[in-house]
C-alpha cells in the first residue's frame, strides 16, 4: 500500500441534546480537531505532537495510554493483530473542558485517519468501539453522545453497542456558545450522583419520547415540547454562571429549546431557521458577557458534517 500519512478532522459536537443524556449528540460545523496519523514498521502507537492554541493543552498527555487518540489506536490494533504501528500528530481546535467533545474529537480524528491507512479499512460503525475506548481514558467512563456524531455526522443515538443515525429536518440549526470557562466533566458528572425521584424520571421520559418523535415527523412544535431538561439541567446550571441568562436570551429569540451541552460550560440552543440561528447568537454571546464571560457562539446545520479525510493527504 502506498498511502503511508493521513489528515483527518474531527468535528465539535453537542452531547445529550438535553434531554439525551449520554445518548443523543448531533455534530457542530466550527471548531475541529486534525490528526495526522503514519504509519510505522514499529508495532506500536506513538504520539509525536500536539499542537493548537488552546487553554490548557500542555498539560495533555503524549503518553499513548493515557491520551485519547493513543487510547484508542492501542484498541484498534490489538483488535485487528496489526503488525505495524502508528505514529500520531493531534492539532487542537476544540476548547478543553467546554461541553464540545474535545477529548472526543482526538481520538475520532485519529481513527478516521488511522483507518484510511488500513489494507482493508472498516466501516464506521466498526470503528465505535474503538472511539469508546478512547473517550473513556478522558471521561472515566464509555458514552458515546460525543463519538457517535462525529463518527457518522448530524444526529445521532449512542447505546453502549451501536450508534444509530437518525433523521432530522435540514431546516434544523443550532446556535452553540462557549463561554471563557472551564467545566471538568468528572465534575459535572459528579453532581448528577444522587437519585431521582421517580416522577423526573417519567415527565423526562415523555419529554424524549416527544423528541424523537418530532425528528421523526420534522415537526417543530413536537421538537419544542419534548426539548426540556428536567433531569441533568436543574443540578448542573448552578457550574455554569451566566446559563440561565443564555438560555432566556436564546428563548427570547424563538429558540425551540436550549439548555448544556455535553457536560458544559458551553450553552447550545436549537431553532427552526438559519436566520433565527444567526438572530438569536449575538444574544446569547452578550449574555454571558453580562455575567463577565466573554464568549464565542457558531451557528451550524444540526445535520453538520461527519470526521472524515482531509483533501491532499
Amino acid at each position: 500500500m502506498s498511502l503511508r500519512s493521513v489528515r483527518a478532522f474531527a468535528p465539535a459536537s453537542v452531547g445529550n441534546i438535553g434531554v439525551g443524556f449520554d445518548l443523543l449528540g448531533h455534530a457542530v460545523d466550527g471548531p475541529r480537531d486534525i490528526a495526522r496519523v503514519a504509519r510505522t514498521a514499529a508495532p506500536e502507537v506513538r504520539i509525536a505532537a500536539i499542537r493548537g492554541d488552546v487553554a490548557g493543552m500542555d498539560a495533555l498527555p503524549l503518553e499513548a495510554e493515557a491520551n485519547t487518540a493513543g487510547r484508542a489506536l492501542l484498541s484498534l490494533r490489538e483488535a485487528l493483530g496489526l503488525p505495524y504501528g502508528f505514529e500520531v500528530e493531534l492539532g487542537k481546535g476544540i476548547p478543553l473542558g467546554s461541553g464540545l467533545g474535545g477529548s472526543a474529537a482526538s481520538c475520532v480524528a485519529a481513527l478516521v485517519a488511522a483507518n484510511a491507512l488500513l489494507d482493508e479499512p472498516l466501516p464506521r460503525q466498526a470503528l465505535y468501539r474503538f472511539a469508546l475506548d478512547g473517550e473513556s481514558v478522558s471521561s472515566g467512563s464509555r458514552h458515546g453522545d460525543n463519538v457517535a456524531p462525529m463518527l457518522l455526522g448530524g444526529v445521532v443515538m449512542a447505546t453502549a453497542e451501536r450508534m444509530y443515525p437518525l433523521q432530522a429536518p435540514d431546516w434544523l440549526h443550532a446556535v452553540v456558545v462557549h463561554p471563557d470557562q472551564v467545566l471538568e466533566t468528572r465534575r459535572s458528572r459528579a453532581v448528577l450522583a444522587e437519585p431521582y425521584p421517580l416522577h423526573a424520571v417519567v415527565e423526562h421520559s415523555a419529554n424524549l419520547a416527544r423528541f424523537l418523535l418530532g425528528l421523526q415527523r420534522a415537526d417543530a412544535e413536537l421538537i419544542r415540547d419534548g426539548l426540556r431538561d428536567v433531569l441533568v439541567e436543574p443540578r448542573r446550571a448552578p457550574l455554569i454562571p451566566g446559563f440561565a441568562r443564555v438560555k432566556q436570551a436564546a428563548l427570547d429569540h424563538g429558540a425551540l429549546g436550549a439548555s448544556i451541552s455535553g457536560g458544559g460550560p458551553s450553552v447550545f440552543a436549537w431553532f427552526a431557521s438559519k436566520e433565527a440561528a444567526e438572530a438569536a447568537a449575538p444574544a446569547m454571546r452578550g449574555a454571558f458577557a453580562e455575567a463577565g464571560y466573554g464568549a464565542r457562539a457558531w451557528v451550524t446545520p444540526v445535520n453538520a458534517p461527519r470526521a472524515d479525510v482531509l483533501p491532499g493527504t
